[in-house]
């Protein structure tokens, strides 16, 4: 059969998902969709927080019992997922596509072959404006009883732990304004403080080698890093510019390094900038480094600062009080000057 299911599968769960691990745990769903297992939505719930394994061999066992009518049912799957994309894209709402695929595959699979279901959940997105009003809508609309709770914890896990090429303007270039959009990201999704880390997922093991490596500035907060900063991204303050630097939007990931962009801390970051100045005379153009010693943050505007401030605090937004001069981050474009 020329259908690979493993492939199809993976690239189902790629459309909602860029974490492996998640992908890993998504994938369980999918396989409970094609053999008719339909969970409740508190089920779901604990796939995405369980610890589950697929194994190839696995893999492969179920593909091998799946019958043709199951295969079609995996490629109506995917084939929804992407007409969920592109009406979302085409109605402008193309950072909140990843949200509708996921509240398909959380309660409405079932209505999926009713007429112009797409359509009907796209204008569930256009006229809500907050996500319990989305979910009231939905299921005034296709007649399901989704609870709000269950899709803001899936959807605020997703961005927690994800990062969408859909945030930015054009993802294949490093300019000022998807700094600032990876910048607002970060902020609105939580992302945590860990000395010596640039955006990457903090994993257990991850967590515990910063821990065993670094006691000085990670070691003595292990017990909050444990406890608040596992399972989300984290940043140091140069590392949430250095992570945005070193993104791969091919692979939806945070690679040291990438596009030769150099590794340096907030004092060389700084005097390694060609333009710079006192911060009373910072021009109004948003993705600016502020910097004073020994830490910096991104200009998004307005007065306004986004970074990664402390263990404790996490990334968070503040006015400029405290930074000392401004700069242009070397590799960044800037287009609004």
């Amino acid at each position: 059969m020329s259908f690979t299911v493993g492939a199809a599968l993976k690239k189902v769960a790629v459309a909602v998902f860029s974490d492996k691990k998640v992908i890993k745990k998504t994938l369980i769903f999918i396989l409970s969709v094609l053999v008719g297992l339909f969970m409740p939505i508190i089920a779901l719930l604990s796939v995405f927080t369980a610890d589950i394994e697929i194994t190839p061999e696995q893999l492969e066992e179920v593909e091998e019992n799946l019958s043709v009518e199951e295969i079609a049912k995996l490629k109506k799957v995917q084939n929804t997922l992407d007409d969920i994309e592109d009406k979302m894209r085409e109605a402008d709402l193309a950072d909140k596509f990843q949200d509708a695929q996921v509240l398909y595959m959380l309660g409405l699979y079932e209505y999926q072959d009713e007429q112009d279901f797409v359509t009907r959940l796209v204008s569930c997105y256009q006229n809500s404006s907050s996500d319990e009003a989305l979910i009231r809508r939905v299921n005034r609309e296709f007649g399901s009883d989704i609870n709000a709770e269950d899709y803001i914890k899936v959807v605020a896990g997703m961005h927690q732990t994800t990062i969408s090429n859909s945030i930015f303007d054009d993802p294949s270039t490093k300019n000022n304004r998807d700094l600032v959009a990876w910048a607002e990201n970060a902020y609105r999704s939580h992302w945590g403080y860990v000395w010596g880390t640039y955006g990457k997922l903090l994993t257990r093991e991850y967590a515990e080698a910063l821990i065993d490596r670094d006691p000085k500035h990670v070691g003595k907060y292990a017990d909050f890093i444990r406890s608040n900063w596992v399972g989300r991204r984290c940043a140091d303050c140069v590392g949430l510019i250095k992570g945005y630097l070193w993104y791969n939007p091919n692979k939806h990931e945070v690679q040291y390094g990438y596009g030769g962009a150099v590794d340096g801390g907030a004092n060389y970051m700084y005097s390694s900038a060609k333009t710079k100045g006192p911060i009373s005379t910072i021009p109004e153009i948003p993705g600016l480094g502020v910097w004073h010693k020994g830490h910096v943050g991104i200009y998004i505007g307005n007065g306004y600062v986004i970074h990664a401030s402390s263990t404790k605090r996490g990334v968070v937004k503040t006015g400029l009080r405290g930074f000392t001069h401004w700069f242009k981050i070397p590799g960044v474009t800037y287009l609004d000057e």
